[in-house]
């Protein structure tokens, strides 16, 4: 290993030996939107100062970053300051999750029909449009969807009746030995995020996939999508490593987290 890169690590791997300073990330992490120091004081239950320090710290070391805007600072987490150390990145990304996925008792799941397609091509288009679910640029035909979805794990998601979200699962390899590996997709519709649709979507997801012998379901994700990975977190997946410059997205070379999960 090159001399700058263990210094590099080292930095990394002490800054995170103080848990408050974990807290501190996986906060902002799993905020969509900028924090500020006083809210993560309060979070913390820290004094202002000593907040403060550990924010600088770990700015520092690019885990964060700092924008001052009037007399308040706003603090937001850096997603690529972990390329090459998966590990220390779940902790950056808000991955250090604790408990089990509980579904919403709003939700309801039921298998995919016939009639879904419409909503699940335009719920597929919105994710689309937020930049970070897939490398897709357009929405698959229906004829594609069908022809690499396995046919037993197409899931949709209700509430109050509208089709809130689905979930579907692909083979990973035609080969035999890789029958019971599949790579897991879960898109929630615009009008009901933050309903319990995702979590619900996916504990059914694994729950089925473990009774249908499926052994291992992997996820990829942009490590921008830090509320995807904290949710797959929670239902039991690990982060394999970051794939660095894995392909392009709107002609940008991007990374993508690939997370698994053994039944």
């Amino acid at each position: 290993m090159l001399t700058e890169e263990a210094a590099k690590y080292a930095s990394w791997f002490a800054t995170l030996s103080d848990p408050t300073r974990v807290r501190l990330l996986h906060h902002v992490a799993s905020s969509p939107t900028p924090v500020t120091v006083g809210e993560l004081t309060t979070l913390l239950g820290v004094s202002q100062s000593t907040c403060s320090h550990h924010v600088r710290k770990l700015a520092e070391v690019g885990f964060l970053h700092i924008q001052r805007e009037g007399t308040t600072t706003l603090v937001t987490v850096n997603p690529a300051c972990c390329t090459g150390l998966p590990h220390a990145a779940d902790a950056v990304m808000g991955a250090l999750t604790t408990g089990t996925l509980t579904p919403a008792p709003n939700v309801t799941v039921r298998p995919m029909t016939q009639d879904d397609w419409p909503e699940v091509r335009r719920i597929y288009g919105e994710g689309i449009a937020a930049g970070n679910a897939t490398f897709e640029t357009e929405v698959p035909s229906r004829r594609t969807l069908e022809s690499k979805w396995l046919p037993d794990h197409r899931w949709t998601a209700e509430v109050d009746g509208d089709l809130a979200g689905w979930a579907a699962a692909t083979p990973v390899s035609a080969r035999e030995c890789y029958a019971g590996v599949a790579e897991t997709s879960i898109y929630v519709s615009d009008a009901h995020q933050g309903k319990g649709v995702g979590k619900t979507l996916l504990h059914h997801q694994v729950t089925a996939a473990d009774k249908a012998g499926l052994w291992t379901l992997q996820a990829v994700i942009f490590p921008e999508n830090r509320t995807s990975i904290a949710l797959h977190r929670r239902a039991g997946f690990r982060t394999v490593g970051l794939r660095e410059r894995i392909a392009q997205h709107h002609g940008k070379w991007r990374d993508t987290v690939l997370l698994e999960r053994r039944a």
